[in-house]
This record gives C-alpha cells, structure tokens and sequence, in this order.
C-alpha cells in the first residue's frame, strides 16, 4: 500500500474496502503520460493531454466514496479522460457490475480505452467506452444506479436527472463545489453541496452523438 493510499485512509477519505482495493489494485500511474510517472503517487492533479487533466487522488476518493458504489451496479462516467475513475469504478462495482465510460476528445477515449484495458476491463466488458458528446450523458445505457461527472457545469444537467434511476445518486461538479444528488423520485432530487473543488468545464461538442 503506497504512501499516498495510507494518508487518504488516515485522513478518512477512502474509507469502504472495495475502494480502498481498487486504489491499491488500479495504480494512477497506468493512467498518465510517461512524463509524469515518477509524480503519480502525489495528491495534485497531472496534465493528460489537450488541456485536460487526472484529478487528485483525494478528490476522486471523495467523489467515489460519495457515490456508495455496490455490486452489480450499472455506473455512467462522463468526462472519463485517461480512464482512471472508470477503472476504479469497474473494481468497486466487481464482475456483474458495468462502467459506461464518455469521453469527447477522441484521442483521450483512445488512450483511456488503452489502459483501462490493461486490467481486462474492456475485453471482459465490464467498461464500455463510448466517444459522445458527455453533457448529453448516454441515454442508450439508461437507467444508471450511479453517475460521476468529471467536469464543471452551472447546474444540473437534464439529461442526468432523467437517466439516473430511481434510488439512484450522481455526483458532479457544480461552479466550485461538489454536488452529490439523489433521485428519490421521479421529480423529487436531495442535493448536497460541498465547496473547495476545481475541475475542468464541462464542454458541449455538437459534432459527437
């Protein structure tokens, strides 16, 4: 267990066991450019390419641990880079579980594609990646038990709130906070709000379906 994984513990950011193996298990370094190696264990975020980057590791705890991720759930990641929450997410949900990755920059849904696959994950099907426009989600996979979104918006998509199930929770980057949602009902949505967090935007490409 890295020096990085322990602090996260001790601070009580990773918490549930299937997280905590799938940190230990799905290392962040199979998921930047070499450049960075040597810097994979440190809580900052890494450049990955065309200005977007892999978010520190104690935000991607928190995102996860927010999230509750069980077995055999059906998961939608948007904004999924270089694959890394993907990956997490794929061990967390284990074998009956599905991870339905979108990414709108070809090149990184190549590269995050690529290493996710270095765990099996693609090949046995338990991630989807799928190159689409991620502010409209990926309604052909709907309903998801869980959402992650990846990247700022100004508020909650619509498309989220329709393609998250009922009992389902999401949780997503709003302006300058996190927000972590729960669909109670059809019309009725819990919305929790933590500030302290910087991502980047969520961007609309009218050209990927």
């Amino acid at each position: 267990m890295s020096r990085l994984i322990n602090t996260l513990i001790s601070q009580g950011y990773l918490k549930s066991d299937a997280l905590i193996d799938a940190f230990n298990t799905i290392r962040r370094e199979e998921f930047i450019p070499d450049e960075f190696i040597t810097e994979a264990d440190t809580n900052i975020p890494l450049p990955i390419g065309y200005g977007q980057t892999i978010s520190q590791p104690l935000t991607v705890a928190v995102m996860l641990e927010l999230l509750d991720l069980q077995s055999g759930q059906k998961v939608l990641d948007v904004g999924s880079g270089s694959g890394w929450s993907s990956a997490l997410m794929a061990s967390a949900v284990g074998e009956d579980g599905l991870v339905i990755a979108v990414e709108r920059i070809p090149e990184l849904h190549d590269f995050g594609k690529k290493n996710i696959d270095k765990f099996g994950f693609v090949s046995m099907r338990r991630v989807k990646c799928v190159l689409g426009d991620g502010t409209q989600g990926y309604a052909a996979g709907a309903p998801y038990d869980r959402i992650l979104v990846s990247a700022s918006s100004d508020e909650i998509p619509e498309a989220y709130k329709k393609q998250l199930a009922v009992g389902g929770k999401m949780v997503l980057p709003i302006y300058n906070s996190l927000a972590y949602v729960e669909k109670r009902s059809e019309d009725d949505f819990y919305i929790e709000r933590f500030p302290g967090f910087v991502f980047v935007p969520l961007v609309e490409n009218s050209s990927l379906n």
